[in-house]
């Protein structure tokens, strides 16, 4: 375990700024991070690293006292009227943070157009050394990992990979047996988490449940276990446990996810 790379995703921590992030992720034992370029939504508490260049220097000072690295920088969204040379900028600054990972959304009901643009959008994410992951979620237009990889596949870019997170597998009923078939070159890292109780029939419901009541890996129903087995060994794992924890700071939440995850992986069959 010890070349295992963990990097704390920011939707775990996310009412901390991206200094404070990494402080925390230090000392929790974190080898990276994972820093939120751009907000998932218009309602949440965000700090402004793309236009902030006094909050990045903080940041990357930050990184260099600790040692802790950057794994990916997030949220993309492809939807249909987004002009990929616009978003230069943000690799540019996930460049200048050294990450290699970037999570992308599907938000685009057209799949060749979303196919084209993913294509596009690896095209420039070569020139800065990032990988563009296509997450699929339950709610997106890449709502399950068959359609996301048949996305990646028909934009036929090498950097081109799909992310998968432990709760949108559970909830969109992906396969495992597919999954292990998957060429290991598209899956750079994973998220993991672990998810209680059925699939809901609300969408709504899943996507509360998604932002804001995972549990940490082991206290829920996911087969996480066979998750693992149908990943590629030693792939980086983002822990991504967003949850509601009265008088729980930040740091035990970050502590609390990695002790449950290092259990997991020495209980792997």
């Amino acid at each position: 375990m010890a070349d295992q790379v963990f990097s704390l995703a920011a939707l775990t921590v996310l009412e901390l700024s991206p200094p404070e992030m990494v402080e925390v992720a230090a000392r929790a034992g974190y080898s990276h991070i994972g820093l939120r370029l751009l907000p998932a939504t218009a309602e949440e508490h965000h700090f402004p690293l793309m236009t902030d260049s006094e909050l990045r220097r903080q940041t990357q000072q930050r990184l260099r006292d600790t040692g802790i690295g950057v794994l990916d920088v997030e949220i993309l969204r492809l939807k249909p009227d987004t002009c990929i040379a616009d978003l230069r900028p943000l690799m540019e600054v996930g460049a200048e943070f050294s990450a290699s990972e970037l999570l992308v959304a599907g938000n685009d009901p057209d799949e060749a157009r979303l196919s084209d643009n993913f294509a596009h959008l690896c095209d420039l994410a070569k020139h800065f050394g990032l990988h563009p992951h296509l997450e699929f979620m339950p709610w997106t237009d890449a709502p399950d990992l068959n359609k996301a990889l048949r996305i990646v596949e028909a934009a036929g870019r090498s950097n081109g990979c799909v992310l998968v997170d432990a709760f949108h597998f559970d909830r969109s009923a992906s396969s495992l047996e597919q999954l292990a078939q998957v060429d290991p070159t598209r899956l750079r890292y994973a998220q993991l988490c672990d998810v209680l109780g059925p699939r809901p029939e609300d969408m709504a419901e899943i996507l509360r449940q998604a932002r804001s009541e995972r549990r940490f890996p082991g206290e829920g129903d996911c087969d996480l276990q066979g998750l693992l087995h149908a990943l590629p060994a030693q792939i980086p794992l983002s822990l991504e446990v967003p949850v509601q924890l009265q008088g729980i700071s930040a740091l035990e939440r970050a502590e609390m996810a990695l002790a449950a995850t290092k259990i997991l992986l020495a209980e792997r069959r």
